[in-house]
């Protein structure tokens, strides 16, 4: 298949970034031919783009004949978009839809709900704008990035598409990173069609299992910001002498290393690239997940079952969904420090148990989150949005369009 990948990078690398690129890879070695079409926020930067991607956000005129241009040079038979927010724009489902070419969407965040994309900020969950179709009390709460003008942009940008119906008719399939997702956009202000959503996790390569027994402490990994549950983190420490080691960088990192100066017991490693993660995850008990919203799914979940790793997890979001309660890993209630440290008591006290549950977790992976699975249930994807349309997309199509 010939396949368009979309894709708008921020400045900052972040997981959305890791899946296209790994995507990409995958259906490449698997000899399908694919294009990729990126724009990055890198390049905004004076006032005057700022203001002009601002504007641009419910339909970018220069992206649309970027798109248009690819589409008629490349011939896809699937336009597969990851981010289009904010400068290629919802430009691209019209331009698809206008030549004939299905498309399919990730849902990597929450943005066409709630403008913060994580439905989490000022400190808490904000379930409230799921149901919105202009969440306007989230404009009042500068939302996005502190700011009522750039919080405002996105609630336009996503309200005017929900009130043109864009999200129901212009995209065959928004793919779903797990089923929980997928109940609560079905049950949104984007009324979409039940058809439309399909579960697929996101997938990570095999690890391998770790030969030695494992040492005696805990590890997270992670962004250190509060929605993620750090403060609970330290919290437990700080209730239960447990040896952690912490991997990550944000805006928590001088109060995490303010906290491992004064717990010896902590031991504070900064960032560190996937071979030095792989290499603590093969060794500690357990990974903890804190998260405190909801999150969409949960990478370094993956990666600790295929390590054949427990994870400990705030049961909400993505963590509540991987994590199976006594089955690979132990949940315990979002920001609740006492239940954290009963968790880690369980699996601290009970070697056996613990391993267990990582031979539960690495089974896991190998049911539902290879890159051969992952192939297999991208290209159904695939393959059932273009047999959808009732005169696909042709080479003569495309030429006439060009003309």
């Amino acid at each position: 298949m010939r396949i368009l990948q979309v894709h708008n990078h921020y400045k900052i690398s972040a997981g959305e970034d890791t899946v296209f690129f790994a995507e990409a890879a995958l259906l490449e070695e698997h000899g399908h031919q694919v294009e990729r079409l990126t724009l990055s926020n890198r390049n905004v930067n004076s006032l005057s783009e700022k203001l002009r991607s601002a504007l641009g956000v419910v339909y970018n005129q220069r992206s649309a004949q970027l798109v248009e241009d690819k589409i008629i040079a490349f011939r896809p038979d699937v336009v597969h978009v990851h981010n289009f927010f904010p400068l290629i724009s919802p430009a691209v489902f019209y331009v698809a839809k206008k030549l004939r070419v299905p498309v399919v969407m990730t849902l990597h965040n929450y943005r066409l709900v709630c403008p913060s994309a994580y439905l989490h900020y000022n400190g808490r969950v904000h379930m409230e704008n799921v149901q919105k179709v202009f969440p306007m009390g989230a404009i009042l709460d500068g939302a996005y990035r502190d700011s009522r003008f750039q919080t405002a942009s996105v609630v336009l940008a996503t309200g005017v598409h929900k009130l043109l119906g864009t999200w129901r008719s212009k995209v065959d399939r928004f793919i779903t990173l797990t089923s929980g997702a997928a109940d609560l956009f079905l049950h949104s202000s984007l009324k979409l069609r039940p058809e439309q959503l399909v579960v697929k996790p996101n997938f990570t390569a095999d690890l391998g299992v770790s030969a030695s027994e494992r040492e005696d402490f805990f590890l997270y990994v992670g962004r250190l910001s509060p929605e993620k549950g750090v403060s609970t983190l330290l919290k437990a420490c700080e209730q239960h002498p447990f040896k952690l080691k912490v991997i990550g960088d944000g805006s928590m990192r001088a109060e995490v290393e303010a906290f491992a100066a004064n717990h010896p017991q902590v031991e504070y490693l900064g960032y560190q690239k996937i071979e030095r993660v792989v290499e603590e995850l093969k060794k500690t008990r357990a990974l903890i997940f804190t998260s405190e919203w909801p999150e969409m799914f949960g990478m370094s979940i993956i990666e600790a079952f295929s390590t054949g790793t427990p994870v400990i997890s705030s049961n909400i979001g993505g963590g509540g969904q991987l994590v199976r309660h006594g089955h690979n890993g132990l949940h315990y209630e979002p920001g609740n420090a006492n239940e954290l440290v009963r968790q880690l008591k369980t699996i601290g006290l009970d070697p056996q148990y613990a391993q267990h549950l990582g031979q539960n977790a690495r089974r896991d992976y190998e049911a539902n989150y290879t890159p051969e699975a992952n192939y297999k249930l991208l290209l159904q994807i695939y393959q059932e949005v273009a047999g959808q349309k009732q005169k696909p997309a042709s080479e003569t199509t495309f030429q006439t369009q060009a003309l």
